[in-house]
């Protein structure tokens, strides 16, 4: 293409930016082919190369924004009742790592919640 039309600045630009980044992006390789469509001076065998290069490049696609998850409301309960046990158990290892769950905003499972009323009924009788 550079041969083909020497004073375009779209191609001499492409062919810069070849030079200097050893690649064209698939955008830029679309623009290139759709020029050398149009001049009929390529021949076919280089058109199709260049068709199959641009194939084998990945699309990229813009990711859309993603929304922001609110925290989770605190179940003010169950922040009581962690306190109540280490109140009375203050080295408990279980109930020590769901409080430290529960001040840092991470969700709390069901099963997590069931093990707190089972120390509860256990440990503050």
């Amino acid at each position: 293409m550079v041969k083909t039309h020497p004073q375009s600045e779209f191609v001499n630009s492409l062919y810069q930016q070849y030079c200097n980044r050893g690649g064209l992006s698939k955008k830029q390789l679309e623009g290139l082919h759709s020029k050398a469509v149009k001049a009929n001076s390529i021949s076919q065998g280089k058109l199709a190369t260049l068709e199959a290069i641009i194939k084998r490049k990945p699309t990229r696609e813009i990711a859309a924004a993603s929304k922001q998850i609110a925290a989770p409301v605190k179940d003010e309960a169950i922040g009581k009742t962690l306190s109540a046990i280490l109140t009375r158990y203050p080295l408990h290892k279980r109930v020590l790592f769901l409080q430290s769950k529960y001040e840092n905003n991470e969700n709390i499972s069901a099963t997590e919640i069931a093990e707190i009323e089972k120390f509860k009924k256990l440990l503050l009788k």
